[in-house]
């Protein structure tokens, strides 16, 4: 059941952790936790973690404090647990992490703390992709720039045989944010050569598209 601020603050005192308290945190807390993560309440979150309350204990779709945070954009609550050690890798249940989320839906600001604090750049998703290749299906240029100043693999290929460049031809609309994401890896080093499973490189691919841009860069990145 979810717990409003006055409730959670009433809690706390109740358990016995208001300032001074010495009882041991147990599931009260850790429920108060992940809700206080969900409804962006960072001063809670602070107080709860100076109680010693479990940073990784997860819900019922195995999602963390810092991965709902992430999922909802919180930066402040996920700076607060990030900062008190909250694992950035912690996987949910469909095998999504807050650094790889953050990556692939743009959450800037919590990708750079992730960045920071040990995210695992080889971690995939659940479809085999790195964070670098949703970033590229789903138009996210800053975070694409972030993760190109990484060690991260440009070339990795995911499930469906796809590197970051071909997702980014075969799910791009072609427009400018693709053309500038298309540039991007070229200048980073990805592979124009690389083809998917059907032989069916991401030259051919924007040629058959009629993305024009795409194809004269891919061109010249091919001469290389």
């Amino acid at each position: 059941m979810p717990f409003s601020r006055r409730t959670v603050v009433a809690g706390l005192t109740c358990l016995g952790f208001a300032a001074g308290g010495s009882a041991k945190p147990g599931r009260d807390a850790e429920r108060m936790l992940l809700h206080s993560a969900e409804i962006d309440d960072g001063d809670t979150v602070a107080r709860l973690i100076g109680i010693g309350t479990d940073l990784e204990v997860r819900d019922a779709r195995e999602r963390t404090a810092l991965m709902i945070a992430t999922h909802k954009n919180h930066v402040e609550v996920a700076r607060i647990l990030i900062g008190a050690g909250a694992d950035v890798n912690a996987k949910d249940s469909i095998g999504d992490s807050p650094f790889l989320y953050a990556g692939a839906e743009g959450r800037i600001e919590i990708l750079r703390l992730t960045l920071a604090h040990g995210a695992d750049l080889a971690a995939t998703n659940r479809y085999g992709g790195t964070a670098l290749i949703p970033a590229c299906h789903h138009g996210h240029v800053e975070a694409v720039y972030m993760l190109l100043k990484t060690a991260i693999a440009v070339d990795h290929i995911n499930n469906l045989g796809w590197t970051a460049l071909l997702e980014a031809v075969i799910l791009g609309d072609g427009g400018p944010t693709y053309v500038e994401i298309v540039d991007a890896l070229v200048h980073a080093g990805a592979n124009p050569r690389i083809a998917d499973r059907e032989g069916v490189t991401p030259l051919v691919h924007a040629r058959r598209r009629r993305f024009t841009e795409i194809a004269a860069i891919l061109e010249q990145a091919s001469k290389r």
